[in-house]
């Protein structure tokens, strides 16, 4: 809740970003994560409004849901190097309402894109789902307006209730035969 934070530098020594650490720090606009940090816990940096852009360096192997919820003015998002132990984007809303999030890059040891994980990206225009994904969760792409073709890999099994809810400028979708389950 510190609104008037404009920057921070987080120095080596730090290895864990806590849950809710830069909850609400309404003005910050950088943040860099160093090498060092391994985990990023829930909602740290929910609220953060005026982020524009963050870079999640290949030693983060531990990343908590809700984590970038409601950062508005995000609009570049680097997930470096292969995260070997990142099986998961998006638990509980990740990147929810980062309506200024234009593409995203999801690395290929990710395994399953989480419920609400880029609900309201209203300007997300593009997204590569690589084929080490097996599941796309509820609502995981509901209100993405701008998304106009989305193509899921053959790995894909199941697509969650209201996955595509509100992505009105969706005019295609390849839907593979492993897919088993729709919402």
């Amino acid at each position: 809740g510190c609104s008037s934070l404009t920057s921070i530098s987080i120095p080596e020594s730090v290895t864990s970003i806590g849950g809710s650490a830069f909850y609400g720090c309404s003005s910050l606009t950088s943040i860099i994560i160093p090498e060092s940090v391994t985990s990023i816990e829930t909602e740290a940096f929910r609220g953060c409004s005026s982020l524009t852009s963050i870079s999640i360096p290949e030693s983060v192997t531990s990343v908590g849901g809700g984590v970038f919820y409601g950062c508005s003015a995000l609009t570049k998002v680097e997930i470096l190097g292969s995260i070997e132990s990142f099986p998961s984007i998006g638990n509980d809303g990740f990147f929810e309402g980062c309506s200024s999030l234009t593409s995203i890059s999801i690395p290929e040891s990710v395994t399953s894109i989480g419920g609400s994980a880029f609900s309201g990206c209203s300007s997300l225009a593009s997204i590569s789902i690589p084929e080490s994904v097996t599941s796309i969760g509820s609502y995981a792409f509901q209100s993405c307006s701008s998304l106009t073709s989305i193509s899921i890999p053959e790995s894909v099994s199941s697509i969650g209730d209201g996955a595509f809810s509100g992505c009105s400028s969706l005019t295609s979708i390849s839907i593979p035969e492993s897919v088993t389950s729709i919402g």
